[in-house]
C-alpha cells in the first residue's frame, strides 16, 4: 500500500472519526456513527482504499534529485 492520505487530510480524518464514535458511544447519533471507526483507520494508515479508484492522493510528492 502507498500512502495517499496527507498531514491535513490525516488530522481531518482521524479528527472526523473520533467526533463520530464519541457522539455514537454517548447514543447521540445511534450506530451508525461507528462508521468513523473507518475514519480513524485510514487516517492512522495514510491509505484510503477509494482514493486510488478516484485518482486522488493528497500527499506531498516527495523532490526528485
Amino acid at each position: 500500500m502507498k500512502t495517499n492520505v496527507g498531514g491535513i487530510d490525516r488530522a481531518l480524518r482521524i479528527l472526523a472519526g473520533v467526533l463520530l464514535v464519541a457522539l455514537a458511544a454517548f447514543g447521540v447519533i445511534g450506530p451508525w456513527g461507528w462508521i468513523g471507526v473507518v475514519s480513524i483507520a485510514t487516517g492512522l494508515f495514510r491509505f484510503c482504499p477509494l482514493y486510488p479508484l478516484l485518482g486522488i492522493n493528497t500527499c506531498p510528492m516527495s523532490k526528485k534529485n
